[in-house]
C-alpha cells in the first residue's frame, strides 16, 4: 500500500475487545494501518484483556479506553464494530469509508472458561482474514490482458459506464442509472463485469458503494483510457450532461472528507 489505511474499532466500554482488535491489527500489520479504537460509553481498559495479549506477545503500549466523541471529525477507510449495540448506534458515523460489523461475545460476561483467551483467538482468526482480504484487494494488477480491456469495452453500456467513470473519478450506480438511463440491475451487472475483470474498484462510503478505475491498473490501460477520452464522443456529452442534471446526487463532501 502507498499509505496506512486507517481503521477505527468501536465497542460500547472500549474496555477488551475493540482494545484486543486494536492491538491485534497493529501486531499483525504495522505498516499497512493506522489503527485506533473508541467506545459509545467508554470505561477503562479490562487489565484481563491487557494480560492475555500479553500472553500472545502482543504489545499493549498505548492502549487506554476512549469516547467515540475524541475522532469527531476524523475520516477512517474502516470502521468496524465489534458488538450489536455499538453497530446500531455507529450505523450512520460520519467519515467511514466503509463499515464492517463484527459481533463478538463480550468476555466479561461470558460464563465460558479462558473466555478472554476464546475471545481474543476469535478476533485474531478475523484480523488475519481481513487483511489478507484487504491486501489481495490492493494488489497491483500486473495480468489485466489487452483482450481483457477490449472485451469490457466491446459492450456499448460497459464501454459509455468506463469512459464516464474515468472522466467523472468515481460514480455509484444511481449516477450511472440516470446518465445512462438503463435500469439498475443492467448498471449493477455491468459494474459486476467490470469490478470482476479488474478494471474497477469498489469503496462503500455509508449506504452508498461508489465505482473508479481500480488504483493499480497497468499504465497502458490508463494511457489507452486517456487517448478514448479525447476523442470528444458526444454520447459521452450526452451522458455527462444528464448526470449533472440529476438530482439528489449523493454528497461526497460529507462521504469522502
Amino acid at each position: 500500500m502507498s499509505q496506512k489505511s486507517r481503521v477505527l474499532f468501536l465497542c460500547v466500554a472500549n474496555a477488551a475487545r475493540s482494545q484486543m482488535a486494536e492491538a491485534l491489527l497493529r501486531h499483525t500489520d504495522p505498516e499497512g494501518y493506522e489503527v485506533c479504537s473508541a467506545g459509545t460509553q467508554p470505561s477503562e481498559v479490562d487489565p484481563h484483556a491487557r494480560l492475555a495479549l500479553e500472553q500472545l506477545g502482543v504489545s499493549t503500549e498505548g492502549l487506554y479506553s476512549k469516547p467515540l466523541e475524541s475522532f469527531d471529525g476524523q475520516a477512517f477507510d474502516y470502521v468496524i464494530t465489534l458488538c450489536d449495540k455499538s453497530a446500531f448506534e455507529c450505523s450512520t458515523l460520519p467519515g467511514a469509508g466503509e463499515y464492517i460489523a463484527w459481533d463478538f461475545e463480550d468476555p466479561a460476561t461470558s460464563q465460558q472458561a479462558n473466555a478472554y483467551t476464546h475471545c481474543l483467538q476469535q478476533i485474531h482468526e478475523r484480523i488475519k482474514l481481513f487483511v489478507l482480504v484487504k491486501s489481495k484487494a490492493h494488489a497491483p494488477l500486473q495480468m489485466l490482458a489487452p483482450v481483457t480491456l477490449f472485451k469490457c469495452l466491446a459492450d456499448d453500456t460497459r464501454a459509455r459506464m468506463t469512459q464516464l467513470i474515468a472522466q467523472e473519478g468515481e460514480l455509484c450506480v444511481c449516477e450511472l442509472t440516470a446518465a445512462l438511463q438503463e435500469s439498475q440491475p443492467k448498471i449493477s451487472r455491468h459494474l459486476a463485469q467490470l469490478r470482476s475483470s479488474g478494471l474497477l474498484q469498489d469503496r462503500r462510503a455509508g449506504q452508498w458503494v461508489y465505482y473508479r478505475l481500480h488504483p493499480h491498473l497497468p499504465a497502458w490501460v490508463r494511457q489507452t483510457l486517456a487517448q478514448v477520452l479525447t476523442a470528444d464522443d458526444p454520447q459521452l456529452a450526452e451522458d455527462r450532461l444528464r448526470l449533472h442534471s440529476m438530482r439528489d446526487r449523493p454528497d461526497r463532501a460529507a462521504l469522502c472528507g
